[in-house]
């Protein structure tokens, strides 16, 4: 994985799951990689792989079984859809619209754009 310099390596990683959960890599109750395990495929510190998987324990993502590992937490799916529906609304959206805007772009050619990727 590559990593970018404007986000915590860590928050990256976690990211990382939660875009395999959005894929249907992982479903519910599915168990994810050990801590280790994930640390090794990433090329990352244990202690950083700890951390992502700490905050989405806490983030209600994933959950410990002791002895056995992490899994998905049910629901996880949709919950992660949501917020990140939520934070593109707030975050990317707004400034789309302003390059929209200053480029005169409508949404006539944003909808022309989106169906030829489709095709």
């Amino acid at each position: 994985m590559i990593f970018s310099s404007d986000k915590a390596i860590y928050v990256q990683m976690a990211d990382r799951l939660c875009d395999e959960i959005l894929a249907d890599k992982y479903q519910d109750d599915d168990r994810i990689p050990s801590v280790r395990e994930y640390a090794v495929m990433l090329e990352v510190n244990t202690n950083t792989a700890v951390k992502a998987y700490d905050e989405l324990a806490r983030a209600n993502i994933i959950y410990n079984k002791r002895g056995l590992g992490y899994f998905v937490t049910p629901g996880a799916k949709k919950q992660i859809l949501k917020e990140r529906k939520q934070a593109f609304m707030k975050e990317q959206l707004p400034e789309l619209f302003r390059q929209m805007q200053l480029l005169g772009i409508t949404l006539e050619d944003v909808k022309a754009a989106y169906e030829l990727q489709q095709k």
